[in-house]
This record gives structure tokens, sequence and C-alpha cells, in this order.
């Protein structure tokens, strides 16, 4: 494994820089730093890739939007639900 100065030993404090990396809140020089670190360092970089993957398919979930049919259904549900129990 490459030497990683810059993201630790390339385990657990590598999340954490990784994070930050992703985040933008590192100042510019570390930003340099790491971007330089993952263009050497396989390990880093998969695992850099594999947190884009996951942010994308998080961020792509979270803007979708159940149709009025489904939302209409599950009110529809819960007032019969509560006619039956009164």
């Amino acid at each position: 494994m490459s030497d990683c100065r810059n993201l630790g030993d390339c385990a657990d404090s590598r999340i954490e820089r990784l994070y930050e990396y992703l985040d933008g809140a590192l100042s510019q020089q570390d930003l340099v730093d790491i971007k330089q670190h993952l263009d050497a360092c396989p390990a880093c970089a998969e695992e850099y890739d594999l947190e884009r993957v996951i942010r994308s398919v998080v961020k792509r979930s979270c803007t979708e939007v159940a149709p009025d049919t489904l939302k209409a259904d599950i009110l529809g549900r819960i007032n019969h639900l509560r006619t039956v129990n009164h």
C-alpha cells in the first residue's frame, strides 16, 4: 500500500478525510494534497469512488417524490382504520 501521510494509514482515518474531502470541508492546500494522494493510492481512490457512488444514490433517493395515487391510497387506508377503530 502506498504512503498515506495525508489520509492516515489507509484505514480508519482515511474515511474521515475522504468525507471532509467530498464535503469540501478542507483547506485549499489539503484539497490539493488529498487529490494528489488519491491519484497515487489505488486503495484510497477505490474508497473515494465507492463513497461518491453511495452519496449519489442517497441524494437521488432523497429527491424522489411518491406518486399522488400512492399518497391518496395511504390516506384512504388511514381514514378507513380510523373509522373501523372508533
